[in-house]
């Protein structure tokens, strides 16, 4: 999942990956925060997914939050600010949040982001899961 937050004009977003809920719980909570302050809008995307059915329930992935929308990269132009956030496994983000960002190259080309601040949060299964790589 992803979060992102938008202070100068009071849109943001928050937008994370979630294949377990984990980072979902920490997006909405950082949404909750960013929309306590005043002329603060905090908004969550979700990235796309790219596994198929059969292995999320292969997986036991949890399903999808039905109330957060899927983004596309051009979305991000909407947004004064950003949060990024994903699980990570071994140091490495989730490759769909990885092929989000890969998708943004229009975006990095013409630096249309530039300016706008931005920070990532995360999560690992276990202590020792790579945390200290993903920073």
């Amino acid at each position: 999942m992803c979060a992102a937050f938008v202070q100068r004009s009071g849109r943001g977003g928050s937008w994370y990956y979630s294949l377990h809920g984990h980072v979902e719980i920490m997006a909405r909570e950082i949404q909750r925060g960013a929309n306590s302050v005043q002329g603060v809008e905090a908004t969550l995307w979700q990235v796309p997914e790219t596994l198929s059915g059969t292995i999320l329930n292969k997986v036991k992935a949890n399903p999808k939050a039905d109330d957060v929308p899927v983004i596309l990269p051009e979305q991000l132009l909407e947004a004064d600010g950003f949060l990024f956030g994903f699980p990570s496994r071994f140091g490495v983000m989730a490759y769909q949040f990885k092929a989000f960002f890969d998708a943004t190259h229009e975006l990095w080309a013409t630096q249309a982001l530039a300016g706008k601040p931005a920070g990532f949060f995360w999560s690992t299964g276990f202590f020792g899961g790579g945390q200290e790589l993903a920073a």
